[in-house]
């Protein structure tokens, strides 16, 4: 099919609370096609998880998606019902958590585990998905995969498990996967060795992928183009390389002045100033003009969409773009 395989229109989810509404994602849009990976950045409380939740249909009560569209494959699946969004989750659509024992049972086998996951979608026989699962887990990178398979989650390391839980996204070879921060917890070594191997499934596989993190490093070894959120909307968009080496939006170059390895040895961080606005405070226009030292009172307004080449952002004071 042509097109990309998933496409978010001015997305809206709110959590209606007794003190009010919040809105956690606020008009975000952006698309991801066929074997290329997404980057979802921005610091925690920004909506990056729960964009990728609202497209899953797993955002619980009081939070419902309000507005916009999210089209898979050309289809819009806001408004499905459970059912039917049960037919898309795990089979066509599916999720890698931060913490894998959110996907895995402790008191299942792995074997198990992955052999319900794959007849509760398909037809087939008990021997057929035990030999889907083994292939899975070697294809993560699972020593000895027919042996482990009767292991327990508590037999498995941290990266192990999380292996696991990628294994599992993959049985029924989905064409889109969010991924919610699966390598946050991990030691550099083995979170480098599962970014290689997310990135030559994407690319074998031919699936879309999402990416969320806080990361930049991550973000920037791993995606084609990154999306850079803040208080619920996405203020810069772009291939990754033309965001991070020119960024436009300030927020976006307050992160990279942020990231250690951007400091010259011995020099304190270049810490943005603030906080971010509680979820019920947020400020109108800018959401970012009171950490920001581009502010000026044009910002009390809301910012409007602009571009140059590949790049969007939202800033009335776009410094990188500005400059060149």
């Amino acid at each position: 099919m042509n097109g990309p395989t998933l496409k978010v229109e001015n997305l809206h989810t709110h959590f209606f609370t007794e003190k009010g509404v919040v809105k956690a994602v606020d008009g975000v849009s952006f698309e991801v096609a066929r074997g290329e990976v997404l980057g979802l950045v921005g610091e925690s409380g920004s909506g990056k998880s729960i964009t990728g939740f609202s497209i899953l249909g797993l955002v619980d009560p009081p939070g419902r998606v309000t507005g916009g569209r999210i089209l898979f494959q050309g289809e819009d699946i806001v408004g499905l019902s459970s059912k039917e969004m049960r037919t898309l989750r795990g089979r066509r659509i599916a999720m890698i958590f931060q913490d894998p024992m959110m996907t895995l049972n402790p008191v299942l086998s792995i074997e198990t585990q992955m052999v319900e996951t794959v007849l509760a979608h398909e037809n087939v026989s008990r021997g057929e998905a035990r030999t889907r699962s083994r292939d899975a887990l070697g294809m993560v990178g699972i020593p000895s995969p027919d042996e482990r398979l009767a292991s327990y989650p508590h037999q498995f390391s941290g990266g192990m498990r999380q292996r696991v839980a990628i294994a599992i996204a993959l049985l029924h070879r989905p064409e889109l996967i969010i991924a919610d921060e699966p390598t946050t917890a991990l030691d550099v070594t083995i979170q480098s060795q599962i970014l290689a191997q997310m990135q030559g499934l994407t690319k074998q596989l031919g699936m879309a992928l999402v990416w969320i993190s806080h990361d930049l490093g991550v973000v920037a070894g791993l995606a084609h183009r990154v999306a850079v959120m803040y208080a619920g909307r996405i203020v810069e968009i772009g291939p990754t390389d033309d965001v991070l080496d020119y960024p436009t939006h300030p927020y976006t170059i307050g992160l990279l002045q942020s990231v250690p390895a951007n400091v010259p040895r011995g020099a304190p961080l270049l810490a943005i100033p603030g906080m971010a606005p509680p979820p019920l405070q947020r400020p109108s226009g800018c959401p970012f003009r009171q950490r920001c030292a581009f502010a000026t009172t044009i910002c009390e307004t809301e910012p409007p969409l602009d571009a140059a080449g590949a790049v969007a952002w939202r800033c009335f004071h776009p410094q990188a773009r500005r400059a060149a």
